[in-house]
């Protein structure tokens, strides 16, 4: 599965130990690799003791996510995906895990919130454009090629049903090209926060690529906080922000870190906008999204940052979307923010 590139500006924010103490809890630390990118989970264990050892949890982790990879990625011929998109239309629908079905339902839930803007059908449009597991530069597509793309394209291509117990995915026509990478990384981060509820472990933050998800509190008793920083932090700037994360998520989405320059030098966004067939081009570097899980902050990320600065601050404000962007213009970057993230950050200052 591809890492969908999140913000240099989003990082963990480190809260300094002031003093030893005997009391105080010892934080475990579990780190590792998953989707092209890596994951770090911190936890405080439970005092009744229970908790599995940290090798065994770790192993559970990886397991599980395992699990999301065979189901989801893109990147193997023999995921449950991967025979999705080879299959012809019109064949009997494919048999789909719970979870698989879940991602895909809440995926065709965010296109409808985002009016469009997150298309997790994309995908043939995505590799046209030199974006897909290939990732090869390519010059750009004829308009022949980009319609043909287009005419295989659209969350109407795809059919989700329940036939009992089991899920079922069809596709409408030949060439339906199916990429959950917007939104599986984020449910990986729920399903890592699913093992540690298993495990009786209350207090935790885990982080997958950038994607976070943290509940109850730190080894300070403080509640999990994360520093979303200024562009300018490669400088050595200081963090802009601070949001704590109680039983919520974070996912930023961001269009610095994979992209191609065409022959004019024109930056081509990784990300492609459904409505006009293209890579993303406008003033909006980054977009940071709060919800209550990862998975659906993953999805909004990506489809509010499809949607540029005016139109996802507009979308946030109605659908009461906690948003945080970073936005480029011609003195260098500025921010704004959602009423409530607004509301998100100053009622839960340190």
């Amino acid at each position: 599965m591809p890492n969908k590139p999140t913000a240099f500006f989003a990082a963990l924010l480190l809260l300094p130990a002031l003093a030893a103490c005997d009391k105080t809890p010892q934080t475990v630390t579990l780190q590792g690799e998953t989707m092209g990118t890596t994951y770090t989970v911190k936890y405080l264990p439970p005092s009744s003791g229970k908790t599995p050892a940290a090798a065994k949890l770790q192993q559970q982790i990886d397991e599980a996510l395992e699990e999301v990879n065979r189901q989801m990625s893109t990147y193997r011929e023999d995921s449950e995906i991967s025979r999705f998109n080879q299959a012809a239309a019109g064949e009997t629908p494919l048999a789909v895990s719970a979870d698989f079905a879940e991602v895909t339902a809440e995926a065709i839930r965010l296109n409808r919130i985002t009016q469009g803007a997150l298309d997790v059908t994309v995908g043939p449009l995505v590799n046209l454009w030199g974006f897909g597991p290939g990732k090869e530069v390519v010059k750009e597509p004829s308009a022949e090629a980009i319609e043909a793309a287009a005419r295989v394209s659209g969350i109407d291509k795809i059919a989700l049903s329940q036939n009992g117990t089991q899920a079922m995915l069809a596709k409408t026509e030949n060439g339906v090209y199916l990429d959950l990478s917007s939104i599986a990384k984020g449910f990986g981060v729920d399903k890592v926060a699913a093992t540690l509820e298993q495990a009786e472990i209350d207090n935790y933050l885990v982080e997958i690529g950038g994607e976070l998800h943290g509940k109850g509190h730190n080894a300070q008793n403080e509640a999990w906080r994360v520093g979303i920083e200024q562009p300018n932090i490669v400088q050595g700037g200081a963090a802009q922000i601070v949001v704590p994360l109680n039983n919520r998520s974070l996912a930023t989405s961001g269009d610095y870190r994979i992209f191609h320059t065409d022959a004019h030098g024109k930056r081509l966004s990784h990300i492609i906008n459904p409505q006009t067939r293209r890579p993303i081009s406008h003033n909006l570097a980054s977009i940071s999204v709060v919800a209550d899980n990862a998975m659906t902050a993953d999805g909004l990320s990506t489809g509010l940052f499809v949607l540029g600065e005016q139109a996802a601050l507009k979308l946030a404000e109605a659908e009461n979307l906690a948003v945080f962007l970073i936005i480029r213009d011609q003195d260098g970057y500025r921010t704004a923010m959602s009423s409530a993230f607004r509301k998100l950050v100053t009622e839960h200052k340190p």
